[in-house]
């Protein structure tokens, strides 16, 4: 059992869990078989779910890096879409621009490359990046809420299916609030796994 699943969440803050998780993903991250592992699952992920835009996000430090899958399932189908976010104010929902490897980029809120004068698209998949998570499908952002914001901001057939991306060192017993909003789904290095409420 790894030091993220065996300890207790009450007996930490939340600021210190993420920077405990942070740490454990960074150094999964620099594994090559974790990312090739997690790579594969993407990929089987894709092919189930068959959607035709799927938002993502641009890599930081520590994340899985999805640029060149999603690049690669672009290039087998002329139809399909894939998108980044956009931070048009702070504090407000994320909206997300097409994207292909060839769009130029911006830098906008956070520092963080978004496209620079693409249309926006309505993703029907959503890969979110997560700092940790929990066997629910429930995850750890960096607080800003974006993700939340996002989420509680779409309903009915307009709500994508959410699948988050993460490494397997990072499952952790998590705290909630009641804004918390769990994911349909949690890719890892060790496999794709679908949270308790998502349909089968």
């Amino acid at each position: 059992m790894s030091e993220s699943i065996a300890r207790n969440p009450s007996a930490e803050s939340k600021a210190e869990l993420r920077k405990r998780l942070l740490q454990a993903r960074c150094e999964a991250a620099t594994a090559g078989f974790a990312n090739a592992s997690l790579a594969v699952h993407l990929r089987e992920a894709l092919a189930r779910h068959a959607p035709h835009t799927v938002g993502f996000y641009w890599p930081l430090t520590g994340e899985f890096d999805a640029r060149t899958i999603v690049g690669e399932w672009l290039a087998q189908d002329a139809r399909r879409q894939a998108a980044l976010p956009v931070v048009a104010m702070k504090g407000h929902a994320l909206r997300f621009h097409a994207w292909t490897p060839d769009t130029p980029m911006r830098i906008g809120h956070h520092r963080i490359p978004e496209p620079e004068q693409t249309q926006p698209v309505l993703p029907d998949l959503l890969l979110v990046p997560c700092v940790g998570f929990d066997g629910d499908g429930y995850r750890l952002g960096y607080g800003g809420g974006y993700y939340d914001r996002t989420l509680s901001s779409w309903s009915g057939a307009a709500k994508p299916v959410t699948i988050g991306i993460a490494y397997e060192a990072c499952r952790a017993a998590l705290p909630r609030e009641v804004h918390d909003i769990p994911l349909d789904a949690i890719v890892t290095d060790a496999g794709l796994f679908a949270s308790p409420q998502m349909p089968t």
